[in-house]
């Protein structure tokens, strides 16, 4: 609503309750002067957390870049600045406007944009200023490297001079994509069709949201949108204050209507109270700019609250008035130096592997583990040998259906033209033998065994990637070299992958062990498009497991795609020249009984969190978190090239799990131990780019496997801004985080720390700062300390350390602050009729505890009635 409309309401409410009072009391007359209430604003240092939620999936690359000494993660989200300035404009035209209306022009002090706003206009205003000094970097990085032989994945040539050149792994990421709002994302695997979560709308893989949240209720709540809640007034203040005006009235007799007019006009620009629905504020409209990528028009419009929620105010959010005497709590966290890229305990005093791990017990399949290699015969730096020595199939429900498998039949014509079932495989063999001298020979192969989808398949982007990328001696080489390697690796399957591998279903504890070995032939019959069954898209028996078969990475014209075979093309020259020699555990963990958050008496756990670095550098020997789809490896044989998808890319070796993994139930993770870096890069989803070939020097356990643990972990897909905060969904998200980093029956001493970030903030719509907070809640009940990577935001690092340290100081248990968060819910967001709360999340939470600290009379009666309003 305008400001006119609501000043319209207003005076219709005015008017009839001047009447009452003329009606009731025509001979009293009382003259009084008009009070300014000034009840403390219910603000938060961190205002603007809710317009940053509009991160722009994959915009044009330049606007993501940022200078290279502040941003030098190349995990981190694109986002727009110009969402800050609006919502300050508007708020401060709106204030001016009502003041104006109300005959209080005279008052222009409060119409001056706040600190927060000016800040905010100086940041935004810079920007261009440093998108300008970024790409003069990496206009000079370029030149610099023209006279350089750039490095192959084809290839070793020029290896040596382009790492050189670069300067090493640590200027690895001066030109990549970086966020120029705070906070910035990481973001979460980006929803692919057909397996996998779209944000419009999904197919029957879509997130947990569609599967939750009813299209019908959005339509109830937009046919009730025509109805008044009890006429303008109660819109604009709440039930608890139209009821306080409506006592006022009947203690003071007849005031005049000049006094009650700007009683009303005044309490607008000084007075809100949480809980109460008012004017949207700068905040809530940057909330809503925040969920417009997913919201429809009706979410923008207020939401009515029902009977029991009415009910529900009344009781518990009352407006009071503030007892004389008592301090206002309002907190505000100490200022910390300006100048540190880190905050909390030293990353060097955290707990990494194998310094911390206990020594590992002998490797033996087991019921709950199956392991398909000779474990008597496993040497340091000798390729494992399989088991069992010769193939043996099962085409059933429970295991892989392998390509090589005598039950992979084929519709083919004999000699006289009668169609009979033939071997898939030997089809298979003979098709891929063929010499290929160009992508058409390749994709001609392809479609040889694939003929239903002859019509349905696009090879643009590989045939685009061979005739226009590669230079002429790179595409000889990889059709005369890397190509016919890939096709011996890949028909060796029935050689080197022997047993029969089960598939990890939901409700299942199981593991995996296979070799590196084992890996790459999968993955080569994967390239070619061999796996059965695999591409059917709809109620088919894999129609819960993602797509495994490269054909969609294939199609297209996306400049994403030449990247991402660039980076797997990488992959098949390494491993094709030489044989790997680990092991790889694929474990599913799937968990029965979570804690009891509530009553959880745990203390938090050390944080060290920073603005520089990434999970997969800097954490190395950590447990290393994925921010995953529920179809594990989101897009990574599609379009997507975000968090998830990148990690998949540069270790290929996890590609696998989306061979034997079907969708993850909200109790359930997939914990990867073992794979193997092959590549670097720079960029983030438009602007990644491969950049070398990467040695990986992770040391190996007693089981030949790295010391690199990679967790994938699935945040709640939220339409709507609001959702999170109830208590369900923070509770969900509580436990699936604490399914990933926890481990039962290992002792916390030997638990690695967790390197994670801003999990499920992207395309997923999770606010980082709770996102954080849950993260911190679960780890320190897993016994783990944490390291965060806010990936170039430096605001999001203050604020989760300076909250860290408040919790600490102020020695709140899990529990405490499990409770604090569904008071924020009850309070704040529960009937808010915005997109998103006026006070953030921990404003509330700092000035809820200083309040408790203050209160020195009536600590029960405030306990037991809880504080709605910050006094």
């Amino acid at each position: 609503m305008t400001s006119i409309k609501k000043e319209n309401f207003c005076e219709n409410d005015v008017k009839k309750l001047e009447n009452t009072c003329q009606q009731n009391n025509a001979k009293i007359s009382v003259e009084v002067g008009a009070k300014q209430v000034n009840l403390p604003q219910t603000g938060s240092k961190c205002s603007w957390e809710a317009e940053e939620k509009d991160a722009v999936l994959d915009t044009d690359p330049v606007k993501g870049l940022q200078s290279a000494e502040l941003f030098k993660n190349a995990n981190i989200d694109q986002m727009h600045k110009t969402g800050k300035q609006r919502g300050s404009e508007e708020s401060s035209a709106t204030w001016t406007q009502r003041k104006v209306s109300a005959g209080q022009a005279s008052k222009a002090g409060n119409s001056k944009p706040s600190k927060d706003m000016e800040t905010d206009g100086q940041v935004a205003s810079c920007n261009p200023q440093k998108l300008k000094s970024c790409n003069s970097v990496c206009l000079s990085g370029e030149q610099e490297e023209g006279d350089v032989v750039p490095e192959s994945p084809l290839s070793d040539a020029g290896c040596d001079a382009c790492i050189s050149d670069l300067g090493g792994p640590e200027k690895l990421s001066k030109c990549q994509s970086s966020s120029g709002d705070s906070p910035a994302f990481e973001k979460e695997s980006e929803p692919e069709s057909p397996m996998d979560v779209d944000n419009s709308k999904n197919s029957c893989h879509g997130s947990e949201a569609d599967e939750e949240t009813s299209p019908f209720l959005d339509e109830r709540e937009e046919m009730n949108m025509s109805k008044p809640i009890n006429k303008s007034f109660r819109i604009q203040y709440g039930d608890a204050e139209l009821e306080s005006r409506k006592s006022r009235f009947s203690a003071k007799g007849c005031e005049s209507f000049e006094e009650v007019d700007n009683s009303v006009k005044e309490d607008t620009l000084h007075t809100k109270a949480p809980g109460i629905s008012s004017v949207p504020s700068s905040e809530c409209k940057g909330a809503k700019q925040g969920v417009k990528r997913d919201s429809k028009i009706t979410s923008h419009f207020m939401r009515i609250p029902k009977v029991e929620e009415k009910r529900y105010r009344k009781e518990k959010c009352e407006f009071k008035p503030q007892r004389p005497g008592r301090k206002v709590a309002k907190y505000t966290p100490p200022p910390l130096p300006s100048n540190k890229k880190w905050f909390g305990t030293p990353i060097e005093e955290m707990r990494r592997m194998p310094a911390c791990g206990a020594r590992l017990p002998h490797l033996r399949p087991s019921a709950t583990h199956t392991v398909t290699i000779r474990v008597d015969l496993l040497r340091e730096g000798e390729v494992p040998k399989p088991f069992p020595t010769h193939y043996k199939d099962l085409w059933d429900n429970k295991h892989v259906k392998m390509p090589c498998s005598e039950q992979n039949l084929y519709p083919v014509e004999d000699e006289n033209g009668d169609r009979t079932a033939g071997s898939r495989w030997e089809l298979i063999q003979t098709a891929l033998l063929n010499k290929f001298t160009c992508s058409h020979d390749l994709k001609e192969a392809i479609l040889r065994y694939n003929v239903a989808y002859s019509k349905k398949w696009d090879f643009t982007a590989l045939t685009d990637f061979c005739e226009k990328v590669l230079e002429d001696a790179e595409a000889q080489h990889l059709f005369q070299s890397i190509l016919p390697d890939m096709v011996k690796l890949a028909l060796c399957l029935p050689s080197i992958c022997t047993q029969p591998i089960p598939l990890l279903k939901q409700k299942m504890n199981h593991s995996i062990t296979m070799s590196q070995e084992q890996i790459s032939s999968f993955l080569a019959n994967a390239f070619f498009c061999t796996f059965p069954r695999r591409n059917a898209k709809m109620k088919s028996e894999y129609s819960s497991y993602p797509d495994i078969n490269f054909n969609r990475l294939f199609e297209g014209r996306s400049p994403r795609k030449p990247e991402k075979l660039k980076t797997l093309f990488c992959y098949f020259r390494r491993v094709t020249e030489k044989k790997p020699t680990g092991l790889v555990t694929f474990t599913r963990q799937c968990l029965q009984e979570f804690p009891d958050w509530e009553r959880s008496q745990k203390k938090l756990s050390r944080l060290h969190v920073t603005y520089e670095g990434t999970i997969e550098s800097n954490g190395q020997g950590m447990l290393q978190v994925d921010f995953a789809n529920r179809f594990v490896g989101g897009g990574v044989t599609g379009a997507g090239l975000v968090q998830e998808e990148i990690r998949f890319l540069i270790n290929p070796e996890l590609i696998v799990s989306r061979l034997i993994t079907e969708v993850l139930d909200h109790n359930e993770c997939l914990i990867i131990t073992g794979t193997e870096q092959y590549s670097e890069y720079t960029g983030y989803a438009e602007t990644y780019r491969w950049a070398r070939s990467h040695e990986d020097k992770t040391p190996r356990d007693e089981w030949q496997r790295r010391y690199t643990e990679i967790v994938a972990i699935d945040a709640f897909h939220f339409r709507r801004f609001l959702d999170q905060f109830g208590p369900d969904k923070i509770r969900r998200e509580l436990n699936k985080a604490y399914c990933g980093f926890s481990r039962p029956n290992v002792p916390p001493q030997h638990l690695s720390a967790i390197a994670t970030g801003n999990w499920g903030c992207g395309a997923f719509g999770g606010d980082s700062r709770l996102k954080a907070l849950i993260q911190i809640l679960a780890a320190a009940e897993a016994g783990r300390d944490i390291v965060y990577f806010t990936f170039g935001d430096v605001e999001l690092m203050r604020d989760i350390y300076s909250m860290h340290t408040f919790l600490c100081e102020k020695g709140q248990t899990i529990g405490d602050i499990y409770r604090l968060l569904l008071r924020y819910y009850n309070e704040q967001c529960r009937n808010c009729s915005t997109s998103g709360p006026d006070v953030k999340l921990y404003s509330f939470i700092y000035n809820t505890l200083e309040s408790y600290a203050h209160s020195t009379d009536d600590e029960e009666e405030d306990e037991e009635k809880g504080l709605c309003f910050e006094d």
